[in-house]
């Protein structure tokens, strides 16, 4: 049996490779990615390359085979996913592989914002597809924070405008982890996990660890949403992707991304990652 990861050379891909090959020869894994070069790694690794492209319905046929375990890591092209993501599901369905897990959002169908609303529709695909699936609904990686913190040391200032909510992140190894657990055991099929950290973080926690690691006077500052929106856009970002992440706190002040089932840590049997950690070794 073989297990195929799509999208292997983005950061998730990548770490979810990682983990399976602490548990499985690499002859054992095959990623699907759009350029080989990019790739040269883990063909050194042993890993089989199967080259395809999310835009490329064409170049997906045959990259599945029977039987196999499949990952479906989301496109990163949003607003372009919903065609990209079909032509997988399409071509996973014509191989008749054993499992497709994807990578959507916490809450599912729940989800009221509009980085979900693609997620959403990926997943009606698949149920509609009639592939054995799982849903692995990922929630926000520290990384999207700890990634991003220049500023935030320039400005002295966490801006955001989520108000007083809470964000349940972990660490994108913990995510990838998980991915692995699903791949590689039995007993996961017609599930769909809520994935988040074990804690749910407020912004003004998240100022303080900065703080901590940095040495620096680090505040949270609320904003409302059109302020932010004007911050976004004023640091360079385009107006369409700004107002998603303005969207994006709106829903963390409604609590969508607080939730902390526990499912994170039971597949990976440890703890997630705290958001202190993730922002102490960004700095180090």
């Amino acid at each position: 049996m073989s297990i195929v990861v799509t999208g292997a050379t983005g950061a998730l891909g990548r770490l979810v490779i990682d983990e399976l090959l602490t548990k499985v020869p690499a002859d054992q894994v095959a990623a699907v990615v759009r350029d080989k070069e990019k790739a040269a790694d883990l063909a050194a690794r042993g890993v089989g390359l199967r080259i395809a492209d999310y835009n490329d319905p064409a170049s997906l046929a045959g990259v599945f085979r029977s039987g196999e375990r499949v990952l479906l890591i989301s496109g990163s092209e949003v607003g372009r996913r919903v065609p990209q993501h079909t032509a997988v599901v399409e071509a996973a369905t014509a191989a008749g592989v054993a499992q497709l897990a994807y990578t959507g959002v916490l809450g599912g169908p729940d989800a009221d914002f509009q980085l979900a609303a693609e997620h959403k529709v990926t997943e009606q695909l698949i149920l509609d597809s009639g592939l054995p699936y799982t849903f692995l609904r990922n929630g926000w990686y520290n990384e999207n924070y700890t990634g991003n913190l220049a500023p935030v040391l320039a400005h002295g200032a966490v801006v955001a405008s989520a108000g007083d909510g809470r964000v349940a992140s972990a660490a994108r190894s913990d995510y990838a982890a998980a991915a692995a657990a699903v791949l590689l055991s039995d007993g996961h099929l017609g599930r769909a996990y809520e994935l988040s950290g074990d804690v749910a973080w407020s912004f003004d926690t998240y100022a303080a660890e900065v703080a901590k690691a940095s040495g620096k006077d680090i505040v949270y500052r609320n904003v409302p949403a059109a302020a932010h929106q004007e911050i976004l856009t004023g640091a360079g970002l385009p107006e369409a992707f700004a107002a998603i992440l303005v969207d994006v706190d709106g829903a963390i002040e409604r609590g969508l991304l607080a939730g902390t089932s526990g499912d994170l840590a039971r597949l990976t049997g440890r703890p997630t990652t705290p958001i202190g950690v993730s922002v102490a070794a960004a700095l180090a």
